[in-house]
């Protein structure tokens, strides 16, 4: 019996192709025909034109529901590159590395189990079964290419996860903390000091004098250790909640700071996440950088002068990696 289709998170604007790659250890990239290394050139298996189009049309669909479809002949340099062409341009890097990073996979003959290849094809059925019938005419993908594709993300999935096994992933609470406040930024030290008299009166709404007199429009914040100066986070990180800051100077601004919450509980354990992820990246890319001198993927096809998103019609796919986050535990 066919299993019942899991239900999954939407999460819109998210996920660049930069994030995707970022979650195996990685930045982005592009999909080869060959791999040059020292010692000449070695051919490898290239994305299919259908895999290809399955990518871009996922991100374009994913930016299109944040942006509309006014964005794609909109310029973004001053060579006039437009955003569709930026666009492809990732797809095109993303594969590239992911390509490469399954080379490094192939060296460290990291394989899938049969356990993880029974998964994958279950998640490649559910997202096949989603695709609309645009979607599958736009990009003539099969099946047998979507588990293709499932599986090298999930083997770079794994070596990333390999080389970086001994990496030490803990970060403190105290390092990863997160405060909530209320800021007042001024130009002059004089109003400074008026405003700081008047805020520290009793019964005083810190929070609406703040929004009259601030000069920056976002008067609450969340504020993590090390993204400020060292001395806004010696006076700030100090403040118990309801405690308000002397005045701090920073650069050419004057701060007064009202403490909302001295340890955001949930945004310091997602800026830990976060913490971790990127010191696993760095792990990674130290061993990735080296292996990609000697791998270097070239990029050949016609496909990319196809892709024409004004093409793409009624095509409405954009969760392809969600799909494989919600399945695969990422």
């Amino acid at each position: 019996m066919k299993r019942q289709k899991k239900s999954h998170r939407v999460c819109r604007g998210r996920r660049p192709l930069a994030a995707v790659l970022l979650a195996l250890g990685l930045m982005i990239a592009g999909c080869g025909e060959s791999s040059q290394t020292a010692s000449g050139l070695q051919t490898i298996e290239e994305y299919s034109d259908a895999q290809v189009k399955l990518i871009a049309i996922t991100e374009k669909n994913r930016y299109s529901k944040v942006y509309t479809d006014q964005i794609w002949q909109i310029p973004v340099d001053e060579e006039g590159t437009t955003f569709q062409d930026y666009l492809l341009g990732e797809v095109r890097v993303f594969l590239q590395e992911l390509k490469t990073v399954n080379l490094l996979a192939d060296e460290q003959n990291i394989t899938l189990t049969s356990q993880e290849k029974d998964r994958l094809l279950e998640l490649t059925e559910d997202y096949y079964d989603s695709l609309s019938a645009a979607d599958l005419t736009y990009t003539g993908i099969t099946k047998e290419e979507i588990y293709e594709f499932y599986s090298e993300y999930y083997r770079a999935d794994k070596v990333v996860n390999e080389l970086t096994k001994d990496v030490n992933l803990e970060i403190s609470d105290s390092e990863a903390k997160v405060i909530t406040v209320q800021e007042i930024q001024l130009s002059d030290n004089g109003e400074a000091q008026r405003i700081h008299t008047r805020v520290m009166e009793e019964g005083v709404d810190f929070n609406a004098v703040a929004k009259t007199f601030s000069g920056d429009g976002q008067v609450e914040k969340s504020i993590g250790r090390g993204e400020r100066s060292q001395e806004y986070e010696n006076a700030v990180f100090s403040l118990t909640s309801g405690e308000i800051s002397p005045i701090i100077r920073e650069e050419d601004s004057f701060y007064i700071v009202k403490c909302i919450d001295e340890y955001d509980e949930e945004a310091t354990l997602e800026r830990k996440k976060k913490m971790a992820l990127t010191r696993k990246n760095e792990a990674f890319r130290k061993i990735y950088d080296v292996f990609a001198v000697e791998h270097l993927v070239e990029l050949k096809g016609k496909v990319w002068e196809q892709i024409a998103f004004s093409a793409a019609g009624d095509t409405a796919t954009a969760d392809f990696f969600q799909w494989y986050e919600d399945y695969m535990g990422q």
